[in-house]
């Protein structure tokens, strides 16, 4: 017996996305970054699998390559859903009122995001900046740890950028 509350897939229109807003700087450096990153976790975590099946070893390396790759895949992914406005947000309250009270909280979430942002760049900054300076090393495989965590302020800066874009723009609406 067929499930009633099912819909059947030819009622159903189309999703077509929204066509990305006109920027200087196109989405498709964080649209290939995020793609390579995913295709690249994906088949890292399938090499793992496979050799745990048959071996019962598993690989130690791709935990440590998996963890830097989903935080690489999250502030890219990040990047572009914030220009998108595809991001986390209230819509009740970012899409509803007027379109004064709209602006003001653009400006208000952009303000606040921006700032957090720009803060978590000079952080991750630092944060690289010690490991290279104390000479810490990954468990696994033994590389030094700024390796991977220098590439996390400039992804954050592209994000801090990104988000000044948003700001600038919001601001010049009237």
């Amino acid at each position: 017996m067929p499930d009633d509350h099912a819909a059947d897939s030819a009622d159903l229109p189309d999703y077509v996305p929204p066509p990305d807003p006109p920027l200087r700087v196109p989405l498709r450096f964080e649209d290939w970054l995020t793609v390579l990153t995913l295709g690249a976790l994906a088949c890292i975590t399938l090499a793992n699998v496979i050799v745990r099946y048959l071996t019962a070893e598993s690989f130690a390396w791709t935990e440590e390559i998996s963890i830097f790759l989903l935080i690489v895949l999250t502030l890219s992914a990040s990047s572009s859903a914030f220009v998108r406005l595809l991001h986390i947000r209230i819509e009740l309250l970012a899409d509803g009122g007027g379109s004064a009270r709209r602006r003001r909280f653009a400006l208000a979430a952009g303000t606040v995001s921006l700032l957090f942002f720009a803060g978590l760049t000079v952080l991750l900054g630092r944060m690289a900046l010690d490991e290279y300076n104390w000479g810490d090393t990954s468990p696994a495989i033994g590389v030094p740890t700024w390796w991977y965590s220098m590439w996390l302020p400039v992804l954050s800066t592209v994000i801090t950028l990104r988000l000044a874009g948003i700001l600038r723009r919001a601001w010049e609406r009237t």
